[in-house]
């Protein structure tokens, strides 16, 4: 539910739903410029979802049944590797083009 105040602004009710609708939200891969990437051990991840958590980019996507990493968008910062409790996710240089 929302309202307008006496200057016709739109208010945004707590709960509301998105700010935006997500059609409208223009991205900008930004994972051509990074000098590291995330690689996961499948075999050492326990699905804890920290690294899900924790990305500031929203590269980490929940699939079915693991975590995958979104490369287009990530930005080789490490967080996910250091919060990984099990060492599942190491960082590699990124190979030159």
């Amino acid at each position: 539910m929302s309202s307008s105040d006496e200057t016709g602004v739109r208010l945004r009710l707590r709960f509301e739903g998105n700010w935006v609708e997500s059609d409208k939200i223009i991205t900008i891969p930004t994972g051509s410029w990074r000098f590291q990437r995330p690689v996961t051990r499948l075999d050492k991840c326990c699905q804890c979802g920290q690294c899900y958590i924790f990305c500031p980019t929203g590269s980490i996507l929940e699939k079915e049944d693991r975590f995958a990493i979104d490369l287009k968008n990530c930005k080789g910062c490490g967080i996910c590797a250091r919060v990984c409790p099990n060492a599942a996710i190491s960082m590699i240089e990124e190979p030159d083009e």
